[in-house]
């Protein structure tokens, strides 16, 4: 009998949580974002959870969007540890999640994050995961060397060629290459070794990576966006594939898309699982949820809300028009053009207000908004992971730590208690919990791979 197929749930965890104004909730640390302690709490209540991962987003500079220093000022959540440093800690502290972090093809060399992944695998015994991005916003930009981000094209051209580098060196060893005979006094077997040379557009680089293949073969890979490009990229490379919708036929939509993306790049759909976001706000009673939902609401300050909707729109100016008034139509954006377009599409189906649409967007920033006792939120969850519109979810908490300890608590046993999600990790790997194969090393790859290696990089 072929068991029940159960749904991925990764724990999407900013420090002081995902509603705008959680910094300023009287359980949330003000300062969580500096708190090692405070990481480690939630990082042990997701592994209770049996989550499959945590999630730490990240950019390369302060991408809030905001005129001046008193403006700034009032957001909270703009300074966090960098993610692989926070991660390598949180190895220290737990044994099954897996950890995955967000780093950027713009503003990164691909032998630095190869090995940095790398070393995060082995540290955690195989528990690493890149999420992969294209960075999207001038301030990152400014803080290397530029006035403006790439366009969006040349972004995902410089993408496809770090992921070709840094998984070819990945590949730079087999897995049995070091045997470390002291005996003979031969560390590794040369014909083990296999160097990248890789020459194109955007890198030239050499090989091998001075670490060995680490225990998963590859980090898992995830990977964000939406649009034509993104959803490209993601069918070629991602292995989880975070997304954000508001409605079943939009999921079902992305879901049955991107999963026909992937049969075209000669890889099987069970390859990548679709997790959407969900900014989930739970209470014993429906009530008491509204509450909870309530106390964060007022705290949301208007220019911060403003600002945080001007982001979502891809940093175009809307502050001149009416908050009482509708959203203008949008000029096209080289931010992150799918947002925009989901926010702007929210705005109109709903008929909302500039004000009503930034408290509408200021705890799930557009991804799906669902709030109620653990069975409303179950069946919710149920409805999108029945009806080819997810593979699970990356659960959003309102603020943390008591978000966290409301879905852990009240959701996952009502999610077992259906046979929805495992009552316990089976395996030791990220991979292992996503259902996920070990990447063969490339000199063990079938000849049809390798000849798709060769195409990719040019050579072989």
């Amino acid at each position: 009998m072929k068991p029940q197929r159960q749904m991925k749930l990764g724990a999407f965890l900013p420090a002081p949580g995902h509603h705008v104004a959680a910094w300023r909730h009287p359980n949330t640390p003000a300062n969580a974002g500096l708190e090692i302690q405070h990481y480690t709490q939630v990082a042990q209540t997701a592994e209770r959870g049996k989550f499959d991962m945590l999630f730490l987003s990240d950019g390369v500079g302060i991408r809030t969007h905001y005129k001046d220093e008193d403006e700034l000022s009032r957001w909270g959540r703009i300074v966090q540890f960098e993610p692989l440093t926070l991660l390598s800690a949180l190895a220290m502290v737990t044994q099954k999640i897996g950890l995955t972090a967000t780093a950027s093809t713009t503003y990164n060399e691909p032998f630095h994050i190869a090995r940095k992944f790398a070393s995060l695998d082995f540290l955690s015994n195989g528990r690493a995961g890149w999420n992969v991005v294209t960075s999207v916003t001038d301030v990152e930009a400014q803080n290397f060397n530029l006035q403006h981000q790439p366009d969006h094209a040349t972004r995902y051209r410089r993408a496809r060629e770090f992921m070709d580098v840094v998984t070819g060196l990945w590949d730079s060893w087999e897995d049995d290459a070091f045997i470390f005979d002291k005996a003979t006094g031969r560390y590794f077997e040369p014909q083990k070794l296999h160097m990248l040379h890789h020459r194109g557009e955007f890198f030239q680089v050499r090989g091998p990576l001075n670490l060995a293949r680490s225990p998963q073969g590859y980090p898992v890979i995830v990977q964000a966006g939406s649009s034509e490009d993104g959803q490209d990229f993601a069918a070629q490379w991602a292995e989880v594939i975070f997304t954000a919708h508001q409605t079943l036929e939009q999921a079902q939509t992305f879901y049955r898309g991107i999963k026909g993306q992937m049969i075209k790049h000669g890889r099987s759909p069970e390859q990548a699982k679709v997790m959407p976001g969900v900014f989930a706000v739970v209470g014993q009673t429906r009530a008491e949820a509204e509450a909870k939902y309530a106390i964060l609401q007022e705290l949301v300050d208007p220019v911060v809300g403003l600002g945080l909707l001007t982001g979502l729109l891809g940093d175009v100016d809307i502050s001149g028009y009416p908050l009482d008034g509708p959203l203008p139509e949008l000029p096209e954006t080289q931010g992150s053009t799918s947002r925009q377009k989901l926010v702007y599409e929210q705005a109109q189906r709903q008929g909302l207000t500039i004000r009503q649409l930034y408290l509408s967007v200021a705890g799930g920033r557009g991804h799906r908004f669902i709030l109620g006792t653990p069975s409303e939120i179950a069946n919710q969850l149920e409805d999108w992971f029945v009806n080819e519109a997810a593979d699970g979810f990356n659960i959003m908490p309102p603020s943390l730590p008591d978000g966290l300890n409301d879905f852990v608590d009240l959701v996952i046993p009502e999610l077992q208690r259906r046979g929805l999600f495992r009552t316990d990790y089976e395996g030791t790997t990220l991979r292992d919990h996503l259902g996920l194969d070990r990447p063969l090393n490339r000199p063990n790859k079938s000849t049809a791979e390798r000849a798709t290696l060769a195409i990719a990089r040019g050579a072989e």
